[in-house]
């Protein structure tokens, strides 16, 4: 299968730049891939969609405010830095330029509020970093980071919030989870009252959130690794759901990576912990996931794959198409659409 196949044409104004001031005012397309028929509404009208006795389960990572910019201790020059994950004895980053980091670099933020040194070099910009602080990381990235926004958004964040879930929990990802971006907690709150489990994962979104696909042939991409949590809570629930014949909805890519993972390896949902490299793609056969909320992707990217292994692609392309003329807004902090399967 061809990188080509899953390309297509977005007119840069449809590049959502910034968050709507209501999460639950966003669009939302319903996709029955059944038949392939779309419709038009508010994401506030998931509701429509979830059943009682159906699980709708979210990613509750949190997004450390990663990005921090500072200065070489040697050179003054200027240096971006983007936590990408913990490792033993530091963080793997990203480093831009990253020519001026060399192993034993040392690079000062906030006036001597954190300081990192580089304790490894790797290809494309990664190096790994010791880093010394006073405190807690977290308090300090608070005072001195910002939230680490795709390339494509050009527009300045007001609201550090509003790159977090209402439900964001647990911390460490260096990218948001977008398509929990549209609930609220008023939201969640009628899903509930509506007879629905809300059950949370975790998976710490990570460096492939930047790194596009360049293979030719998509069989050749190697997937990035991500670490995942599902606790005993939300493996019993799903099960549970499973048995009585409801449905189990997946918020995000991040969750159905998680789910399926978990099926593939234990054949039911089971309290589980690790890294996942699964590359989902058209010929897949999903076995956890019975609907799907996600928000619009980029063209040739891992995230189309998925989404089109959970439809079929040309469903997809015809429904993006749609979404285009229509004029919905794209990307993370876009609209969003529910794939589900409605034979009736």
């Amino acid at each position: 299968m061809k990188l080509e196949e899953f390309d297509f044409e977005l007119p840069e104004s449809l590049i959502a730049q910034t968050p709507l001031k209501n999460r639950a005012q966003s669009r939302l397309l319903g996709l029955n891939k059944a038949d392939g028929t779309v419709s038009d509404g508010k994401f506030e009208d998931i509701v429509k969609y979830l059943n009682p006795g159906d699980a709708l389960v979210l990613n509750d990572t949190k997004v450390l405010p990663a990005r921090l910019f500072g200065v070489k201790r040697e050179t003054g020059a200027k240096v971006e830095m983007l936590l990408l994950k913990p490792i033993e004895g530091g963080y793997e980053v990203l480093i831009r330029p990253a020519r001026k980091v060399k192993e034993g670099t040392e690079i000062d933020f906030g006036d001597g509020l954190l300081k990192a040194v580089c304790t490894a070099t790797f290809d494309e910009g990664i190096r790994h970093v010791s880093l010394h602080h006073e405190g807690l990381l977290e308090n300090v990235l608070d005072e001195l980071g910002e939230m680490p926004l795709p390339p494509y958004i050009k527009e300045t964040l007001e609201d550090k919030d509003r790159y977090q879930t209402v439900y964001a929990k647990n911390t460490g990802s260096a990218a948001a989870p977008t398509a929990g971006l549209h609930f609220t907690e008023a939201l969640l709150e009628r899903i509930r009252a509506q007879g629905v489990h809300i059950a949370y994962i975790t998976l710490h979104v990570g460096l492939g959130t930047f790194r596009p696909v360049s293979a030719e042939n998509i069989e050749d991409h190697k997937m990035h690794s991500e670490f995942y949590i599902m606790n005993r809570e939300t493996a019993d629930v799903l099960n549970e759901v499973r048995e009585n014949g409801g449905k189990v909805v997946s918020v995000g890519t991040t969750s159905t990576r998680t789910l399926e993972t978990i099926m593939r390896d234990h054949g039911r949902f089971e309290e589980a912990s690790g890294f996942t490299d699964i590359f989902i793609y058209p010929g897949f056969q999903y076995r956890a996931v019975d609907a799907l909320i996600t928000n619009f992707h980029l063209p040739k990217s891992s995230l189309m794959m998925l989404v089109s292994a959970f439809s079929d692609k040309n469903t997809i392309m015809k429904a993006y198409q749609h979404a285009i003329d229509e004029k919905y807004r794209f990307f993370s902090f876009g609209d969003a659409m529910i794939i589900y399967e409605d034979e009736e």
